[in-house]
């Protein structure tokens, strides 16, 4: 009998809030091919995997057809490694009160073995193997996007908990009183504040409080986007700044009872919100060294991921696929 050779390419797939990044991934860790979707133009999940399958399909036959695929793996908000479903995830529309077997159907559709693990623990993967966690064995990366993510490694592992969910800790309660509304239905989320959306709402509420001028103010007050204020604040707009240093004081905050439980070598951030740099970073740890245990004091670094825009979560979630 003919010896059968390898599968020489995977598939990963970085499920957003916003946009479904479908990537063709080689053994040496190479994106090869990109293509994507709009995540919430779909009103149902049978629709969302009908349109990701024909956006995957072209860049499939691209690297030689599905018979050179060996696998798929998809990283996404609430989603379960164990059991290959998303869940109730706020900011999906297709899934936010539902349990949706979307590893299952993803392999009905392909012909080929699907993982899916979070979001964020995609990202943290990618990162250990491709990026700035190269080497470490314990580290925190949080994803700063639509909104919060973090993928935990301790000892080298993923935290997956008994029900593949750990690691949510864009839902730890940083406000407890008149907490913002998140979108996971409780009050006070780090994720209704450090979030992209939740640095637009700071901007929206730091306006109607002041009356100081802002180039934000040229702006329809309902349309500000993360971006919008990050503009405004590189050119050195006294309140986006404010609201920079904000989020960034909060997100240290939370880095400090962070360490409490895994003493972690770094604390990595990935997103859109990090091309704010140090207006961001800055506050980040200088808050984290105010409010952190003495014993952890100065031992872990803060760092930007060295990946591209989706390249760790694609990467990451590539990787479950050559282990399937």
């Amino acid at each position: 009998m003919e010896e059968q050779q390898p599968k020489p390419f995977v598939v990963g797939l970085d499920l957003g809030g916003t946009n479904s990044v479908f990537g063709i991934v080689n053994q040496r860790g190479e994106i090869l091919a990109t293509s994507s979707i709009k995540t919430q133009a779909y009103k149902n999940v049978d629709d969302f995997v009908k349109a990701g399958v024909e956006c995957l399909l072209p860049i499939i036959e691209e690297a030689g057809g599905i018979k050179q695929i060996k696998a798929m793996g998809i990283g996404a908000p609430n989603a379960n490694y164990y059991k290959g479903t998303v869940e109730y995830a706020p900011n999906l529309s297709w899934a936010h009160e539902t349990v949706v077997p979307l590893a299952q159907m993803f392999s009905d559709k392909l012909g080929i073995p699907v993982g899916i693990t979070n979001d964020a623990n995609a990202a943290a993967i990618g990162e250990m193997q491709y990026g700035a966690a190269r080497g470490m064995k314990n580290f925190v990366m949080l994803t700063l996007g639509t909104g919060v993510g973090s993928g935990i490694v301790i000892n080298g592992q993923l935290v997956y908990g008994c029900d593949g969910f750990a690691g949510e800790l864009g839902h730890v309660t940083m406000v407890r009183e008149n907490g913002r509304t998140c979108g996971c239905g409780r009050t006070g989320c780090l994720e209704a504040y450090c979030s992209a959306t939740g640095v637009a709402r700071t901007a929206r509420e730091y306006l109607t409080v002041s009356t100081e001028d802002s180039l934000l103010r040229k702006l329809d007050p309902e349309k500000i986007t993360s971006l919008d204020v990050s503009i405004a604040a590189s050119k050195g707009d006294a309140l986006a700044k404010r609201v920079y240093e904000f989020t960034g004081k909060m997100l240290g905050d939370a880095c400090a009872d962070f360490a409490a439980f895994c003493s972690p070598e770094a604390f990595i951030f990935f997103g859109g919100l990090t091309k704010a740099g140090d207006l961001i970073m800055k506050p980040i740890e200088e808050e984290y060294n105010k409010h952190v245990l003495n014993i952890f004091r100065g031992k872990a670094k803060f760092l930007v991921s060295t990946l591209d825009d989706a390249g760790a979560a694609v990467l990451g979630a590539s990787a479950i696929g050559w282990d399937l």
